[in-house]
């Protein structure tokens, strides 16, 4: 296995004094009280004994009925779902189920860095497709094309919207259109909506609404309900593939704790405020970095979606992402992510991702140093 890019570029800046980062997607928002409370009544009441592998019955329901009513989805059972350790214990879940070693998995990419090293663990295989050409959203001509091309059997396609880097999501018709071409190759979906509840362009659409009996379903509570020490992700498909996803799952995690599970079952029946709260200010946030990295001369594919910005640098400051950042961090002591860090793209090395999921004061003081730094650069030549 390759060494994960984003954590060892997180790791050669640790050492850098007073860098103040806009790199993890870490939400800059504690956890509700409610939720903090139901994890102590559980802890108290002694909620600290094996849990049911699988997930308790009742946060399984309490998940069904979330998702169903949310976006319109028709699971019928809680057998449907598994609650996992965070979505990256879902993700090595899933790939170790539906993949035979040497299958392929098409990846649009620019992606998350991990889901390459999760490949690696089942021994799949990877087929890239370059979202950066249509503003970093795939097309149907372009997932025909690399089934056609490939020369591995093409098992699988993970979805990842709204997406980390970019921000970028999709609409209705283009979700139906990508649905069509999936079913037709009767390849599974992977679809990673973790970001679904930060959508700020209309209303996301879940591929689980649209191609049920082929898409798997990854969820969390992470970004929506700030709960990323939590360590709470949910998967949801077709009964007979989510018993087989068990057996995986029981033997990776076995459960995750009980009273964890007591207080992500609270989270699962919170009013919206709170997330309508948090998703009104990252759309500020968003708003305020796209116009000062603008101005500067980034170029920017608007973020429909998550809380990332995904740069790519003016002409003058060259097209190698990972010095830039690295500099800008010694120097200006502000901290990026290069966009080599989400894929092996080539055009992806001129980009750099923000996030604007920490607070408000580092936002704009994140911002403020980077545009003094490239001010003096562009000064000094």
């Amino acid at each position: 296995m390759a060494p994960d890019k984003l954590l060892g570029f997180q790791k050669e800046i640790s050492q850098i004094p007073d860098v103040l980062k806009l790199t993890f997607g870490e939400p800059g928002f504690n956890v509700a009280d409610s939720i903090k409370q139901a994890a102590i009544k559980a802890i108290e009441a002694n909620r600290s004994h094996y849990a049911e592998s699988q997930g308790e019955a009742p946060l399984r329901q309490a998940v069904v009925d979330y998702f169903n009513q949310r976006y319109h989805l028709n699971y019928q059972s809680r057998d449907q779902v598994i609650i996992t350790s965070g979505v990256t214990e879902a993700i090595n879940v899933i790939f170790q189920t539906l993949l035979a070693p040497g299958d392929g998995l098409l990846v649009p990419e620019p992606a998350y860095g991990p889901y390459f090293s999760s490949l690696d663990l089942a021994h799949g295989v990877c087929i890239s497709v370059d979202t950066t050409i249509h503003e970093f959203k795939l097309t149907p001509a372009q997932v025909e094309a690399a089934i056609e091309h490939s020369e591995v059997p093409v098992k699988a396609i993970l979805l990842n919207y709204p997406n980390n880097p970019t921000g970028m999501t999709y609409n209705r018709t283009e979700l139906e259109a990508l649905a069509q071409v999936f079913k037709k190759h009767h390849i599974w979906v992977i679809s990673d909506e973790i970001y679904s509840e930060l959508t700020y362009q209309g209303q996301h659409v879940s591929m689980a609404e649209l191609l049920p009996e082929q898409t798997i379903l990854l969820n969390g509570l992470s970004k929506s309900h700030a709960m990323t020490g939590y360590r709470v992700g949910f998967i949801l498909g077709p009964e007979d593939t989510i018993s087989e996803m068990q057996k995986v799952h029981g033997a990776l995690a076995f459960a995750i704790p009980t009273f964890i599970q007591d207080a992500a079952q609270m989270a699962m029946v919170e009013d919206d405020d709170r997330i309508n709260m948090m998703k009104a200010t990252y759309q500020k946030r968003r708003d305020y970095m796209v116009e000062i990295l603008e101005g500067l001369g980034f170029t920017i594919a608007k973020p429909a979606g998550a809380f990332y910005i995904f740069a790519k640098l003016p002409v003058d400051l060259g097209t190698d992402g990972h010095q830039f950042a690295l500099n800008m961090a010694q120097v200006a002591k502000v901290a990026v992510i290069p966009g080599e860090c989400f894929g092996g793209l080539p055009s992806s090395q001129a980009y750099i991702r923000l996030s604007y999921a920490a607070s408000d004061e580092d936002v704009k003081a994140g911002l403020t140093r980077i545009s003094q730094y490239v001010t003096a650069l562009r000064v000094n030549g």
